[in-house]
């Protein structure tokens, strides 16, 4: 992953207005290229010592966005988390990563189930866990983490045992 440090700034710089009502990390942009390397190789580390996992989703040669599988939310499920470049909105790409991601998250011992959490506010979110069938816990009291967030977390939740992927997924 080191290596597409580069490619990674430019998605995330091209992505900066789209994703800052939403996203709290990316407060922290634009990072140093030493330091996205250096992030990178961190997040190889803790995936490799049964951390967080982090994917880099691409069309072709092109960041389209990111994912990853969060263990915050209890030691049998994880937190699906992504976020999509403006480029690629509209075209089913984050349902299908939030697909991949499901179907890895539920291929790991142990888990049972997937959630995926969004600020209420974000109601274009929301989509993607309906589509997948995730049923739809209500709502949670957040600290909001970025400027249009209510602090009003919605939250979805898919079971192991409930998890067929949708046969049009490829």
């Amino acid at each position: 992953m080191p290596d597409d440090a580069e490619a990674l700034g430019r998605a995330v710089a091209e992505s900066t207005d789209h994703l800052r009502p939403w996203t709290g990390w990316i407060a922290e942009e634009p990072l140093a290229i030493e330091r996205r390397r250096e992030m990178l190789a961190g997040w190889e580390r803790e995936w490799a010592q049964g951390g967080d996992a982090i994917f880099g989703v691409f069309v072709g040669d092109r960041v389209a966005g990111g994912g990853g599988l969060h263990r915050r939310i209890a030691p049998d499920g994880l937190e699906l988390g992504y976020w999509i470049h403006p480029a690629f909105l509209r075209r089913g790409l984050a349902t299908r990563v939030a697909e991949r991601l499901a179907d890895a998250a539920f291929t790991l011992p142990g888990i049972t189930h997937v959630e995926i959490h969004h600020d209420k506010a974000n109601r274009a979110s929301a989509g993607v866990p309906r589509r997948l069938g995730f049923e739809w816990l209500g709502e949670a009291s957040d600290e909001p983490a970025a400027p249009a967030e209510l602090g009003i977390e919605w939250r979805w939740r898919m079971d192991r045992g409930r998890w067929r992927r949708p046969p049009s997924a490829s």
